[in-house]
């Protein structure tokens, strides 16, 4: 089970980064002139904070990302700085939703709030990972001899490259003003961040699949 633990892990923690810069790359144009949306006016007397928030979640994600790849190989630091990833993400997280609902006309703040319960989500799980009998199952905090990690780093890439390549179609009902998407605002970077995380991810589950199980794990018949 500790295999299949730190995969879903890893997963969730890839996952979870990718959503939090998003985040942050989504809020750049409210940030920057919120006042020629409707509903939106209010925020931009508090441009200075959105700005914080787009600086703080793109930060965030970052610290995310590299937590991801730190799991993967097994570094001594890498449970510790997930959890202050997950921290600081449910924190402004929470925060930059309280904000939005509080000053937009509509009181709503999606789709942040859906990246918000899903930091929640994982930062739970990583909390539960902590317990010492599943903390040493898992051994986040050790180099793993087996492809697991490696086809967990994989897959989180492949799911975070998803992410990138369909922003445009998940978060563009509750970004359309005035006819434009501008979930889609940043289609180029989107498209190569995307394609290059996805193509990253096929080589690490390649790699993993195609290397050598280890001396323990090998069948009967090829021992």
């Amino acid at each position: 089970m500790g295999k299949f633990y730190r995969f879903v892990g890893i997963i969730l923690m890839g996952l979870t980064a990718a959503l939090t810069l998003l985040s942050g790359v989504g809020t750049t144009c409210v940030a920057l002139d919120a006042a020629q949306y409707d509903g939106m006016e209010a925020i931009a007397q508090h441009q200075w904070l959105y700005i914080f928030y787009v600086l703080a979640a793109i930060a965030i994600g970052i610290m995310g990302i590299r937590a991801t790849i730190a799991l993967v190989r097994g570094k001594s630091t890498s449970y510790r700085d997930a959890l202050i990833a997950l921290l600081l993400g449910v924190v402004t997280g929470g925060i930059h939703m309280a904000t939005s609902r509080a000053l937009r006309a509509t009181g709503s703040s999606m789709p942040l709030d859906f990246i918000v319960y899903a930091t929640v989500i994982t930062l739970i799980i990583f909390l539960l990972f902590g317990i010492p009998k599943l903390r040493e199952m898992v051994g986040f905090e050790r180099e793993s001899s087996d492809n697991v990690s490696g086809a967990a780093g994989g897959m989180a890439a492949i799911v975070a490259g998803m992410l990138f390549l369909s922003v445009h179609m998940w978060a563009g009902p509750t970004h359309i003003f005035d006819g434009v998407n501008l979930a889609d605002a940043f289609h180029n970077a989107m498209m190569v961040s995307g394609g290059g995380l996805t193509l990253i991810g096929l080589v690490f589950l390649t790699r993993a699949a195609l290397a050598p199980l280890p001396a323990g794990e090998k069948s009967p018949q090829n021992a």
